[in-house]
């Protein structure tokens, strides 16, 4: 087993073709064949389905390893330069969509700033999407819901904000300013699915006051339940950055007593050290949220 092995594969799983990877690798097809059936022979193990291109269980585990062993080497570069104060190379970054509306402008200008050999990979994903690719090590790190229960990721809590209601003017919720959770189970509300972090809270909190929350739908995307709510579908549980002031239109925002706050944190694959680049870049992260996330109505520092 060689390197080249392990990255062949890693870019078969990405591009899903042979044709593909050896484009991506600046080979040819036939290399990535052969690095392919040394590993597979090494291993005893189909690792891809030549007919659809796609990695087979096994595959997948190895795949886990080889981006586990790929970030180590490229962090051993930039641990490297890092020493010559010459901090440089890419982050493969990850990001809920509220959050990244009005942080990520902002970081870039400062990182870009900061550490101008630093080449940002900006995913803009839920949270549910964004976990798995951190666990296979897709991703170096992500900024994602909270809590995350899932012991090979580590987090550290960096804002919360509130949950609140956005609501068509013409629906019956625009009258309040302020509801009780109670009173607002009343209402049909454009809700995260089952299963997600924020709908398992809300239910949770909902069955607390005694009452069930009743979708009107169900969406898994925060930015299209804000563009529902905002185009008058119906009115959504969002978080505060969901529904910007900046945003004009025919819908309001309602505070709801009784709804707890949305933390947001920094979450990484447990068993794996930040290479010198993935510090600079978390470093200037934390500085742009320290400044910025209190000038956002309903957001707040720990």
């Amino acid at each position: 087993m060689d390197l080249r092995q392990l990255r062949a594969l890693t870019a078969v799983a990405e591009h899903q073709s042979f044709s593909a990877a050896a484009r991506a690798l600046h080979t040819v097809q036939s290399n990535i064949s052969t690095h392919i059936a040394r590993l597979e022979r090494e291993l005893d193990s189909v690792l891809i389905d030549r007919r659809t291109g796609r990695l087979t269980p096994e595959g997948e585990a190895v795949l886990t390893r080889a981006n586990r062993i790929n970030s180590e080497l490229e962090a051993i570069e930039a641990d490297v330069a890092g020493l010559r104060h010459d901090i440089h190379g890419s982050v493969r970054f990850g990001i809920i969509g509220t959050t990244a509306r009005w942080l990520v402008p902002r970081f870039l200008d400062e990182l870009n700033t900061a550490h101008p050999g630093i080449q940002p990979i900006i995913v803009d994903a839920t949270t549910t999407s964004l976990i798995p690719q951190l666990r296979t090590g897709t991703l170096d790190a992500a900024l994602v819901n909270l809590p995350v229960d899932d012991p090979t990721i580590a987090t550290e809590r960096l804002f919360s904000e509130e949950r609140i209601v956005v609501t068509p003017d013409d629906h019956p919720l625009a009258k309040f300013d302020e509801i009780s959770l109670a009173e607002l189970c009343d209402f049909n509300l454009i809700l995260s699915p089952i299963g997600t972090q924020l709908r398992d809270t809300l239910d949770a909190e909902a069955q607390r006051v005694g009452r069930i929350l009743t979708p009107s739908a169900e969406v898994d995307g925060m930015r299209l339940m804000a563009s529902l709510a905002f185009q008058g579908y119906g009115p959504a549980i969002l978080p505060a950055s969901a529904a910007p002031s900046g945003i004009s239109g025919d819908w309001k925002r309602v505070r709801v007593r009784g709804l707890s706050r949305r933390d947001v944190g920094l979450g990484w694959a447990s068993d794996t050290s930040p290479s010198a680049t993935e510090r600079a870049f978390y470093n200037v992260l934390r500085e742009v949220i320290q400044s910025d996330a209190p000038k956002h109505d309903g957001l707040s520092l720990p």
